[in-house]
Order: C-alpha cells, then sequence, then structure tokens
C-alpha cells in the first residue's frame, strides 16, 4: 500500500475513533493519548498527522460536518418527492439519530457547540461553517417548497431554516438533559407549524 494512502487510512482512523468518543465525553475530557491507544496509533505519531491539538480538533469538526451534509445532501435530493416531503424525512431522521446517552459521532455539533466555541478560534469557525453550510441547505429546500407549494413561510427562507436549525439545535440538547425525546417531538411539531406541512 502507498505510504500516502496508508498515512490517510490512518488519519481518518484516527479522526472517526476521536469523533466516537468525544460524542459520549466531550473534548476537553478526551486526551491525544486516549484516542490514539483506542486507534492502534503509535503515541508520537500524532503530531505526524495534525499540527497541534487545535488543528486536530478543527479537522475532526470538518470531517463531521462534510459526512453530516453528504448524508444530508442524500436526503434533501431524494427523487419524487415534495420540498415537504424531503425536510421532514430529514428532520425525521435528526429525530431517530439522537441518543439520549451517547450519540455515538452523530450528534457532535449538539455535544460539542458550546465546549469547542470557548477554546478554540478555528474550532468555533470550523462549527460556524460547519452550521452554516446545514442552514443553507435548509433554506434551498424552503425555497423549494415555496416554488413546488408544498411549503409556506411567514418571513423569508434564510430566516426561517436559521430559526428551524437553532430550534432544533436546542431542542436536542434538552433532550439530552431531560433524557426524554419529547422537546424534539416538540421541534416537529413546531416545524410543521411553521413551514404549514
Amino acid at each position: 500500500m502507498p505510504v500516502t494512502t496508508r498515512g490517510t487510512d490512518t488519519r481518518r482512523t484516527i479522526l472517526d475513533v476521536a469523533q466516537r468518543i468525544m460524542a459520549h465525553k466531550g473534548y476537553s475530557a478526551v486526551g491525544i493519548n486516549e484516542v490514539l491507544v483506542e486507534a492502534g496509533v503509535p503515541k508520537g505519531s500524532f503530531y505526524h498527522y495534525f499540527a497541534s491539538k487545535d488543528a486536530f480538533g478543527e479537522a475532526l469538526l470538518k470531517s463531521y460536518f462534510d459526512e453530516y451534509v453528504a448524508d444530508m445532501d442524500r436526503t434533501l435530493a431524494q427523487q419524487g418527492k415534495s420540498a415537504a416531503e424531503r425536510l421532514t424525512d430529514y428532520w425525521q431522521q435528526w429525530r431517530e439519530t439522537q441518543s439520549l446517552d451517547d450519540c455515538q459521532g452523530k450528534c457532535l455539533a449538539v455535544k460539542l457547540g458550546a465546549e469547542v466555541a470557548d477554546l478554540s478560534e478555528s474550532m468555533r469557525l470550523a462549527m460556524k461553517d460547519g452550521t452554516g453550510a446545514i442552514v443553507d441547505r435548509l433554506e434551498r429546500t424552503i425555497a423549494e417548497g415555496l416554488a413546488d407549494g408544498s411549503v409556506a413561510v411567514e418571513g423569508d427562507p434564510r430566516g426561517t431554516a436559521q430559526a428551524l436549525y437553532d430550534m432544533w439545535l436546542g431542542a436536542s440538547v434538552m433532550a439530552k438533559i431531560h433524557r426524554d425525546l419529547a422537546p424534539i417531538d416538540t421541534a416537529m411539531t413546531v416545524t410543521r407549524q411553521l413551514l404549514h406541512i
């Protein structure tokens, strides 16, 4: 196997393992050594793949959001469904990936959002870019819904998309606090009301 492929695979393994561990414990509570041991990577090789823990955190968030928006794009591009149906599918998937104990890396924005915003400017910006990409896709699909008649909103698509994402992120945090999916279900009800679907 070429060295570049092996290096890429090792870097990917480190990020995947870190995402899983940090989704459970948070960012600050996880040491680099814990990630490397779990990934089966020699301790001294971390800085071969990442310049610092900050650079590692930024790479982790970028990787997470790249995967997240790719999955979101697949859901929102389904053929033969109205924009309202595609948006409903997205929110339903959100609900299904929320675990009240351990999200296994599927809800990293919920787990790390407030924590990393105060730790690192580069990580805050990676989080901002990633969440912005999500809102962009919601805005686009809401606009498609206005065009196909399956959605109606009181304000503009961007403001509605931002408000919906903010509400779902908050509902996910509240679901973890209460260990109950009721806040997510409430978010779904309000989403349907706001989009008139």
